[in-house]
């Protein structure tokens, strides 16, 4: 009797530790390093809100940089380490790069249960069957990027009227030359921060038509003149109007070249804002205006929480999500995450001047063309910035660029 007495006592135990053990949840959420202290504690109050509201779940953030975020994220996809939610930015070059590898999972029966379809921005929802072969991935921002400007080094280069049009963008860039200021400030040890202006020149010197006809590879490179002539005017843009050096500096450094007044422009998203509201800066003194391509579209892009295909807690993490993306936590927190919340049943009001442009800018917007890294699968967003590097170094005559792309892309057929 002793012996089953204790062996029942023994198996009791067993099971409570294993029910203890189903009741603690903790999901695990991978994201980036945050831009300011606002980010921060508007995470913090979530998650703690959401703890409360679900005992035994707990939310672990864990922050790294851009390039570390997506090199751990490889990593994970072959190991037993993996988040069960992870941020990307969407598109077929870098949430698709997940997607394709399996650690994405399907999330298509969470849009149905949570009535996700009718809650998100038709911009940025588009992005989440982007991807054959189900739904992938849930709204977190939907940003759109613009030329913002410091008003008095504007006024003192003599510019009264905002530029309309590519050349009238030259032109406002030789006058801030002959000021003694440089134009705009690149980081060139992240490829993504200056390719933001090829993709830029890309629009303006074909068109919409043809700049989609180019990302999407199904227009040769190497035949559209257009190309040839974006490639110079990029090679122009980095040899006379960007801040020097700046293949030796990063994204950060060449934000705090802005606010130190060394650089007239910044070609940035809306989340310029909270990172100039978070150094101090009064956002009265700079303004913003549409990237002049000519084309009417807005350059921008979406980005996205994936649920891993590893998570031991999936529906958790959706719960997760939903609470994230709810009428009343996006509310309560615009401004934070970016000028633009991707529900739309969020109100704009009691919002500052330099948001109100933003606004305005994605509301006269007539289409998006999205940055390259998101328009073109990994490999070729490799060699696009390759080849951008080589004419912005001098290393490869702007002349040769659009051939070498179209080499590369018939070399790699598969994408």
């Amino acid at each position: 009797m002793r012996a089953f007495a204790s062996a029942l006592a023994t198996t009791v135990a067993a099971l409570s530790i294993g029910m203890g053990a189903t009741q603690a949840q903790e999901i695990k959420f991978w994201t980036l390093t945050f831009d300011n202290d606002a980010v921060g504690k508007a995470y913090s109050t979530i998650i703690s809100d959401f703890e409360k509201a679900n005992p035994g779940v707990t939310v672990k953030i864990e922050q790294r940089s851009t390039d570390e975020h997506k090199a751990a994220l490889r990593v994970a996809g072959s190991s037993d380490q993996a988040p069960d939610i992870y941020f990307m930015w969407a598109g077929l070059g870098l949430g698709g790069e997940f997607v394709k590898s399996g650690l994405a999972a399907d999330m298509a029966k969470y849009y149905a249960a949570d009535n996700w379809n009718d809650r998100f921005i038709p911009p940025v929802l588009a992005f989440s069957t982007q991807y054959p072969g189900g739904t992938f991935g849930v709204p977190l921002n939907f940003h759109g990027e613009t030329l913002y400007y410091n008003k008095a080094l504007f006024a003192k280069a003599g510019i009264t009227t905002l530029p309309t049009t590519w050349a009238e963008l030259d032109a406002a860039a030789d006058k801030l030359v002959a000021s003694g200021v440089a134009p705009i400030a690149f980081g060139g040890t992240v490829n993504w921060h200056v390719m933001r202006m090829m993709d830029a020149i890309l629009e303006a010197t074909c068109g919409a038509e043809k700049n989609d006809g180019l990302m999407s590879m199904k227009l040769d490179w190497s035949k559209e003149e257009c190309a040839t002539k974006a490639f110079q005017e990029f090679h122009n843009w980095t040899s006379k109007y960007f801040l020097k050096p700046f293949m030796g500096i990063d994204n950060n450094q060449a934000f705090n070249l802005f606010l130190q007044g060394r650089s007239a422009m910044a070609l940035e998203g809306d989340w310029f804002i909270g990172q100039l509201k978070g150094a101090g800066a009064n956002t009265d003194d700079y303004g913003t205006f549409q990237i002049p391509t000519g084309t009417g579209r807005l350059y921008g892009f979406g980005e996205y929480n994936y649920i891993s295909t590893k998570s031991k807690y999936p529906d958790i993490a959706a719960k997760f999500l939903d609470y994230l993306e709810s009428d009343a936590v996006q509310q309560t927190n615009l401004g934070i995450f970016g000028a633009l919340s991707v529900n739309k049943n969020v109100k704009y009001d009691n919002i500052d001047a330099l948001t109100k442009q933003v606004l305005g800018i994605f509301g006269s917007a007539k289409g998006l063309y999205v940055n390259g890294d998101q328009a073109f699968p990994l490999t070729e967003t490799t060699e696009y910035w390759r080849i951008i590097n080589d004419v912005a170094s001098d290393n490869l005559d702007p002349a040769q660029a659009a051939g070498q792309m179209q080499t590369f892309i018939a070399a790699h057929p598969a994408g």
